[in-house]
């Protein structure tokens, strides 16, 4: 398997470098970079295994510290098959999806076995309901068919009736979950690890859990001091999802199923985004433009549908089962064969090119909170043992960061944004004065129950999600954004061009920094000495 097809990760930029690519909102750009600044590269796509079926068939043949799922099958007994929602992954893959090939396999199975209770459910916790659509993707039409819409459901975290207390662990924590799960005899979990965040034990008692549970990790205190929840073994948040897997383990019989992807997101005609810019032939140079001028001539709604309307082509690239802990740790090895990425020292100033594509604005608008949250959460902590950029330093965001919200899915957000922001930013407040009136208000219970909205708690995690690195980070500058009062609210300085951000950045690390260019998606780890 090819990582890096002999090139360095790190390219130092020399003046007769061509302008490098950035991604911006629904579109792209292009930025000429200072002389010695550092781009790092992401690894090239891992080869996929070359029979995604007989991978998946053999993990459950030969599970980790566990028996093989023939072995566990009985007629008359009950099972739910758990899956993840549409979060995973980025961009959506092409079908058939992952999801697919597992459930269908699984069922095979338990058909044969005899077992005819069977209810399969989408792991959503907290986020918004899938459609019916993104369901049919996920599982194929066989599946969708046979099972929709009655022994085919969302996850439903405010169903009084179908929650249960397991009780706590030895820090406190309440571990409430899905009642028919928990009543079943055998709890399957299907998963897709993209990055080194999921999976584990982040599954099942996370994805299947209530507010009331969420809440003990999903908060101020743990993410403003969270070292980084993309390195598990040294992230808090982490050690709390297993201290609630240990409790769930005493109630529940789980068969993990974990599967990992490689870094091929993009279509052919999307090649140039993943490629290095001096590698470009004059088919990618067409295509950029092509694709940049036509989405900027769209009218935003379907801009955004045009910009992710091609499915990635990943390809699998594991597949491992059983004892959820022993699988975990196989799946992790082979997240960090893709995405790891060694860099040398930490940077004065990070540059980042955000795309509107997030975990939590599929078929929606990427608002200002999820810029921060997508910015200052998730890339600043793609890191291991440190952060790509220094305590003190520039993050330099490029991206369009308007204040458009989709209220479909982001009512409480709007409400967030637009009520308790302007009254104060601080996580700390914000949780101890607004939050249990948003997870408790009933007009956004509702909407998240019976429409296709996130919880309102949901703003204020993706607002502490973010604390840990807006805490770190000296500042953070948004180049050009539509509107500058949003960029200003969620707390980041304003500059008009690459240029103006780079000189404003100076006056805050000092002359002659260290630049980086953080060249993603797709997506990778840096991991820095300790």
């Amino acid at each position: 398997m090819s990582k890096r097809n002999g090139a360095s990760n790190i390219h130092t930029v020399t003046s007769n470098d061509p302008p490098f690519l950035f991604h911006r909102g629904e579109g792209y750009t292009k930025h000429k970079l200072p002389v010695g600044c550092e781009v790092i590269y992401p690894n090239e796509p891992l080869d996929p295994v070359p029979n995604r079926r007989a991978a998946v068939e053999h993990a459950i043949d030969h599970p980790l510290g566990d028996d093989p799922l023939d072995a566990q099958l009985k007629p008359g007994m009950k099972v739910t098959i758990a899956f993840d929602d549409v979060s995973l992954p980025l961009p959506r893959m092409a079908a058939p999806d992952v999801r697919q090939t597992v459930i269908e396999i699984l069922l095979e199975r338990l058909d044969r076995a005899g077992v005819t209770d069977i209810e399969l459910v989408c792991a959503i916790c907290l986020h918004r309901r899938c459609t019916p659509a993104e369901l049919k993707h996920f599982v194929g039409p066989r599946v969708f068919k046979r099972f929709w819409p009655d022994h085919l459901r969302n996850h439903d975290a405010e169903d009084p009736d179908n929650k249960i207390d397991l009780g706590t662990t030895e820090e406190g924590e309440v571990v409430e979950l899905n009642r028919s799960a928990v009543e079943s005899d055998l709890l399957i979990y299907v998963n897709i690890n993209l990055v080194t965040m999921d999976g584990g034990h982040k599954s099942v008692p996370v994805g299947l859990a209530t507010y009331r549970s969420v809440s003990h990790h999903h908060n101020a205190c743990m993410l403003l001091h969270e070292s980084s929840y993309m390195d598990p073994p040294n992230s808090a948040f982490h050690r709390s999802c297993e201290r609630m897997g240990e409790v769930v383990k005493k109630h529940v019989k789980i068969f993990t199923i974990e599967t990992t992807l490689n870094g091929d997101l993009f279509s052919s005609l999307l090649g140039f985004l993943q490629k290095r810019e001096r590698d470009w032939g004059m088919l990618d140079h067409l295509n950029y433009h092509g694709s940049r001028v036509g989405l900027s001539l769209l009218p935003a709604g379907l801009r955004r549908k045009a910009y992710t309307a091609l499915p990635a082509p990943y390809g699998m690239t594991g597949a491992h089962a059983g004892d959820t802990e022993l699988v975990h740790c196989e799946t992790l090895k082979n997240v960090d064969l893709q995405h790891e990425v060694k860099v040398p020292e930490q940077s004065d100033v990070v540059l980042v090119g955000l795309p509107s594509i997030g975990p939590y604005n599929i078929d929606a608008a990427l608002n200002p909170i999820l810029v921060r949250c997508l910015s200052a959460g998730y890339f600043f902590n793609f890191y291991r043992n440190k952060p790509l950029v220094r305590k003190g330093g520039v993050m330099i965001v490029d991206h369009t960061l308007d204040d458009t919200f989709t209220m479909q899915q982001h009512t409480a957000y709007h409400d967030f944004y637009h009520k308790l922001l302007p009254q104060t930013t601080d996580p700390r407040e914000l949780e101890k004065k607004f939050e249990k009136s948003y997870a408790e208000n009933e007009r956004y219970i509702d909407m998240y129950r019976n429409g296709h909205a996130y919880h309102g708690v949901h703003p204020f995690y993706m607002w502490y999600w973010g604390a840990h690195g807006m805490a770190h980070i000296g500042q953070v500058i948004a180049i050009n954004p539509t509107n500058k009062e949003a960029a200003r609210r969620i707390g980041f300085e304003v500059a008009r061009s690459m240029d103006e951000a780079l000189g404003m950045a100076e006056d805050v690390v000092g002359a002659n920094a260290k630049i980086s260019y953080f060249h993603c998606p797709p997506v990778m780890m840096c991991s820095l000495p300790a």
